[in-house]
């Protein structure tokens, strides 16, 4: 994302598919059958969700604009997630057991959103995933659990705060 000039308030953006309760509880149940190592930081339950876009610090000016402008088309789907994976980095992960063409398309759509409000999308290849934890460098995959099926109804633009103790908050749901 480009730079923000010294001294402008900020928020930190992404946007994101974001579980019902129902979901967040069957993804904190995959994330409890881990053993995790001394030193990994399990993702508290209140953060699970998928990312479909990091956005970063943008000028909090500009929010308004973000959640009118990341309104695109959507089609509904279903997302089968289940497959635990512990990638570099210590990163402990839940991927989808496809990669429905609905989400390629929100992703894709999205992007293009980005760009059209200025915003570069990442470089780096959308791998749509749910992280369970960070610094788990040492855990044992547990076997892979029942599908889950998750429904997704929409995505939301979400602002992630300051600190350790910092929240989630949604700033806006697209239905």
């Amino acid at each position: 994302m480009s730079s923000v000039p010294l001294g402008v308030p900020t928020s930190r953006l992404f946007v994101a598919l974001w579980p019902d309760p129902a979901i967040r509880h069957a993804l904190r149940e995959r994330r409890d059958c881990w053993d995790w190592p001394r030193g990994a930081s399990p993702v508290d339950t209140s953060k699970l969700h998928m990312t479909l876009h990091f956005l970063g610090g943008i000028p909090t000016e500009r929010v308004a604009e973000l959640q009118a402008g990341l309104a695109v088309p959507f089609t509904p789907f279903s997302l089968s997630i289940g497959i635990p994976k512990l990638w570099s980095h210590g990163i402990a992960v839940l991927e989808p057991h496809v990669e429905p063409p609905e989400l390629l398309a929100l992703h894709a759509n999205l992007s293009e959103a980005l760009v059209a409000l200025g915003l570069e999308p990442e470089a780096r290849t959308f791998r749509p995933h749910v992280t369970l934890a960070r610094r788990a460098t040492n855990a044992v995959v547990p076997p892979e659990a029942d599908k889950l099926a998750w429904d997704i109804a929409g995505y939301a633009l979400v602002e992630s705060k300051p600190g350790n103790g910092g929240g989630y908050t949604v700033l806006q749901e697209y239905r």
